[in-house]
């Protein structure tokens, strides 16, 4: 694994702890984000996401405060900035949060457009909150062949990532590159024994 592991339990009690696992493929990069409010800040995150005071978090005020940390997240790929969109999110009791227990999760995806083979630049940066947050980030292995982690490459408070990777062709550009030989050989072959066969003495008619 490339990804070191995330003790979600040892962040300090005045800090808003966001983990980021970043998962790479050569269609898109998926990030699975867990803010975690210590006891001495859950107040203030509580505050921005109960708006209506009520104890409870609805399912708008979900939705609000996840579309918020969404604005936040910015990825680019070589320099080309990248749409990222929420798929899910998940949101403790109000309850665990103030014991600095409960996580907030969020799902978040880009897609990534086609891209020639070679050495690619993604970049992740995490700017929620960093009045009181506390920042983790990392890559995890790829699960597809044809992605290379080259380097992790982080600011000194981890809100920025750089993963430094090598896109591999796909499996039907490797297999045409490997069969193009055979056809090419294949063809000189037949051409050099049309050509001893038109040579040959006799052949021409008058």
């Amino acid at each position: 694994m490339i990804a070191a592991s995330i003790d979600l339990g040892a962040h300090r009690k005045d800090e808003y702890l966001q983990a980021a696992r970043i998962a790479l493929d050569p269609e898109g990069a998926h990030i699975s984000l867990d803010l975690t409010a210590g006891i001495a800040v859950a107040d203030i995150v509580l505050t921005e996401i109960d708006r209506d005071r009520t104890g409870t978090i609805s399912a708008e005020e979900a939705g609000a405060y996840a579309e918020v940390v969404r604005r936040d997240i910015a990825l680019d790929l070589d320099g080309r900035p990248l749409v990222v969109d929420l798929i899910d999110s998940r949101f403790p009791s109000i309850e665990s949060m103030r014991t600095g227990e409960g996580a907030i999760s969020l799902e978040l995806s880009a897609v990534i457009p086609a891209l020639p083979a070679g050495a690619h630049h993604l970049r992740y940066r995490n700017t929620h909150r960093a009045d009181i947050g506390a920042y983790l980030a990392n890559v995890l292995a790829p699960g597809n062949p044809r992605v290379a982690i080259a380097a992790q490459k982080r600011d000194v408070d981890q809100r920025q990532l750089v993963v430094d990777y090598v896109l591999s062709g796909d499996s039907s550009t490797i297999a045409a590159s490997r069969f193009l030989p055979d056809v090419v050989g294949a063809l000189l072959m037949c051409a050099a024994v049309w050509w001893r066969q038109r040579s040959r003495p006799g052949d021409a008619r008058s």
